[in-house]
């Protein structure tokens, strides 16, 4: 299994909403399709600071999916919600545990 981990400074927090939105209506459903798809997270942590962790079978299939979300960015007119060029972080997943425990 690979990561994929995009960090997004200075998102504008005014538009937190709309972002949670149009990740789980359209970003979601789009990455869920790809091949080997095994998993994405949002993670809001403050100060317009966003990451994001995408979780797919091989290293093609994550910088698949990282071509995907700067379409999408694209596409749905958010790149004023996004000043800055994400940091992009992916590798090997090389431990894990199975029992994850989502708080709402």
């Amino acid at each position: 299994m690979h990561a994929t981990i995009r960090r997004y400074d200075g998102v504008d927090q005014n538009r937190t909403v709309e972002l949670t939105t149009k990740v789980n209506e359209t970003l979601v459903p789009k990455l869920s399709k790809l091949p080997g798809f095994a998993g994405y997270y949002l993670i809001e942590a403050g100060n317009g600071i966003f990451s994001s962790l995408g979780l797919f079978e091989t290293p093609e299939q994550g910088v698949e999916s990282t071509k995907l979300v700067s379409s999408w960015i694209r596409d749905e007119n958010l790149m004023s919600l996004f000043p800055n060029e994400p940091k992009i972080t992916s590798g090997k997943v090389i431990a894990r545990s199975n029992g994850v425990t989502v708080a709402a």
